[in-house]
């Protein structure tokens, strides 16, 4: 009986939290869009590290929060559960854009480069998986690593869009990030102040998440690893998928596919934080063979995004890119290893 009454809210919360999310985070797509105009960052840029991290509140509030509290697995299973599920949505999103693959229509080099920036992350974390227990306190080594190579990689991105090596061939069906004249209806500062209440109203939508979350894993016997990397990476991805489909339907396709690359490494932080907030030594050997896996997962599917970036195929299975094909079975594959583990 008790259970059933904290499941209850539980439910209800995480509804009401998902109706704010699709609301704001519709809105805030489009100020994310017209802000890469006003500044001269660009949607890769923009997508990356604002999108990125206003969508991953919930996400980073879930898992510092979940070592704090001696929860490590729940903690690294919804850091490396959300990339993989943040990388499928861009199969959802490649689905609803039918006029092309989006990964083709989406050419920029600043998407490459924070792709490459992802797969360097979690080569970091699987290396700490398998490193020895080398810690500054009870801090791992790999942990100021990950810190210092994501800003170096932010920074990288910035230079190359101020001097491009690499330029992608334009077609037909290229969308390129050029900036929108009804971007010029606000002030910057009127966009800033949008965005600040926008992400607001999102850290707070997904902190109520998070509580919601942990109500159901606290109501349920499912264990922390199935709980991270199916329900609550899910449940603090939502913003990611809303956000990329907005974008995607404003025709901002940069911006989509940026978020989500940009938001994933971004997400690669969580697992930083969540050492630095775990006090009993290394969180990084304190997880099971699933969260690896996971982990290794994640890299395979960015490998295979990253295949189809530089590939960029007009159209293929189904009308989408082999890499959205691959990345909806290898996601597949992670629920199997997961469920029959």
């Amino acid at each position: 009986m008790l259970q059933s009454l904290a499941l209850g809210p539980s439910i209800a919360l995480f509804v009401a939290c998902t109706l704010v999310i699709a609301i704001t985070g519709t809105r805030l797509a489009g100020v994310v869009d017209r802000l890469a105009d006003r500044t001269g960052l660009g949607e890769a840029i923009m997508g990356a590290v604002l999108m990125g991290l206003a969508t991953s509140l919930s996400g980073s509030v879930l898992s510092t929060s979940a070592a704090a509290s001696g929860h490590p697995e729940l903690a690294m299973s919804n850091a490396v559960g959300g990339i993989a599920v943040q990388t499928l949505f861009l199969a959802v999103a490649d689905l609803a854009y039918r006029r092309a693959n989006l990964e083709h229509a989406a050419a920029s080099l600043g998407n490459l480069l924070q792709g490459a920036l992802l797969l360097t992350q979690l080569s970091w974390l699987l290396l700490a998986f398998a490193m020895p227990q080398w810690t500054i306190g009870p801090v791992h080594v790999v942990t100021p690593l990950l810190l210092v190579s994501y800003v170096y990689g932010l920074r990288l991105a910035r230079d190359a869009r101020a001097e491009p090596m690499w330029v992608p061939q334009r077609t037909r069906e290229t969308r390129e990030d050029e900036p929108d004249p009804s971007g010029e209806e606000r002030s910057l500062a009127g966009l800033l102040g949008v965005t600040a209440v926008l992400v607001a109203l999102m850290g707070v939508a997904g902190f109520l998440m998070q509580r919601s979350a942990t109500g159901i894993v606290d109501a349920t016997w499912l264990d922390e690893a199935l709980m991270g990397v199916l329900f609550t990476a899910v449940a603090t991805s939502l913003p990611e998928l809303v956000t990329t489909l907005a974008a995607v339907r404003r025709g901002a396709l940069t911006l989509a596919v940026a978020g989500i690359i940009g938001g994933n490494a971004f997400d690669t932080l969580f697992a930083a934080f969540s050492d630095v907030a775990y006090t009993e030594g290394s969180i990084y050997h304190t997880v099971s063979d699933r969260v690896v896996t996971w982990t290794a997962l994640g890299a395979v599917m960015s490998a295979v995004l990253m295949l189809g970036l530089i590939r960029r195929e007009p159209r293929g299975p189904g009308g989408i890119g082999f890499e959205s094909v691959g990345l909806i079975g290898l996601y597949g594959l992670g629920v199997l290893t997961v469920l029959l583990a």
